[in-house]
């Protein structure tokens, strides 16, 4: 008997930008201005909507969405950059949305222990849904703050719908950027030593996010104790060689075993071949916009328990109108098996990290002529 399962799936990603009162008013008494500017963008054929991509043009303040990839904004020219370099600073907010819906319909017998059973179970789910809110509060502080639904809404398995879910706090984080060779972020951030762990899911490639991202990572009851592989710390970055080359370390709670085990330390090295990747939460695709090809590896510890491996991402165009994905990992770790005070919790069969490799890889092409 053949077994049928349709999913349909809307993924939408929403971003404002919200500046101070003083621009505001500047705005109001520059009508006549920017009427004749709003009558040059029609005929031009570019939208004047006052969105996230078209107004987000302060260099400060590129990278303040981290789960905005970088193909998002609108990359200032060296002109635009300079005459707001010259501009005096003001602090600004900018609001965004992440909602992911789908609707399906599934043949019992779809699965893996499938049975003879003809009929059919179909609903609607609100999967994802994140508010987020990010702002330049200095020339050289920001924050990103961003909330989401803990659990699916929508129909369960049983005989009741699940409406009743509250919102939970992901990231809430500030990074204070001394230059562009050293930059500090504190709080509540997206903690992994490979480029799928660190990846936002404003532009995910595949429909969800693997296993491999956050392996013993994604809940408070697994070894590591994070959530949704978010932990708290500090977290040291930098982007030299002309913003090529780029270094993360950061100490992070981890396993807190009473509040004495050893600091989580999580490291990470990657060099971009051809474009700069600034983007402090990745993406799985750009769609089609640049060229990246990018290769990293990095290391995960606390006590006994480490993790290391390599990354190989790839996002290049392969004609005028298609590019191709790549992106692949892989992956050693264990939770060790020497003697100290936390060798029990990371080596235990219940609590701990047995000794094992993970492979991972994604393979898509996107065609934009035709969409």
């Amino acid at each position: 008997m053949k077994r049928r399962l349709l999913i349909l799936s809307v993924v939408m990603s929403s971003f404002a930008a919200i500046a101070d009162d003083k621009d505001s008013n500047e705005k109001l008494s520059n009508k006549s201005v920017s009427s004749k500017n709003v009558d040059e963008k029609k005929e031009s054929g570019k939208s004047s909507m006052y969105d996230f991509r078209s107004n987000y043009k302060l260099k400060s303040n590129q990278y303040i969405f981290r789960e905005a990839p970088a193909h998002y904004l609108k990359n200032p020219s060296s002109e635009s950059s300079s005459q707001d370099s010259a501009a005096p600073f003001k602090p600004s907010v900018q609001v965004g949305a992440i909602v992911h819906m789908f609707g399906y319909s599934q043949q019992d017998g779809f699965g893996p222990n499938p049975s003879n059973s003809a009929d059919w179970s179909r609903g609607f789910n609100l999967y994802r849904a994140r508010v987020l809110v990010g702002g330049q509060l200095s020339p050289k502080g920001s924050f990103f703050f961003e909330t989401d639904l803990p659990t699916v809404i929508g129909t369960n398995n049983g005989v009741s719908k699940n409406v009743s879910v509250s919102q939970v706090v992901l990231d809430c984080q500030y990074e204070h950027k001394f230059r562009e060779e050293f930059q500090v972020i504190v709080g509540k951030q997206l903690v992994s030593s490979n480029r799928n762990g660190l990846q936002g899911a404003a532009s995910l490639m595949a429909n969800d996010f693997t296993y491999f991202q956050y392996p013993y990572n994604t809940f408070p009851f697994q070894t590591l104790q994070s959530n949704y592989g978010r932990d708290l710390g500090v977290n040291f970055r930098g982007l030299v060689a002309k913003s090529k080359l780029e270094y993360r370390l950061g100490f992070f709670t981890g396993a807190n075993l009473y509040g004495k085990a050893p600091l989580r330390t999580v490291g990470r090295l990657v060099y971009n071949f051809l474009d700069a990747d600034k983007s402090y939460y990745f993406s799985g695709t750009n769609l089609g916009k640049g060229k990246t090809v990018s290769l990293g590896g990095g290391f995960d510890t606390q006590g006994p328990y480490f993790n290391t491996g390599i990354d190989l991402f790839v996002d290049v165009p392969v004609s005028k109108g298609a590019s191709i994905t790549f992106n692949s990992a892989f992956q050693y770790m264990t939770g060790g098996t020497k003697s100290g005070p936390y060798s029990g919790y990371f080596s235990s069969p219940v609590t701990g990290i047995p000794k094992q490799t993970v492979q991972f890889a994604e393979l898509g092409l996107y065609f934009n002529r035709y969409i």
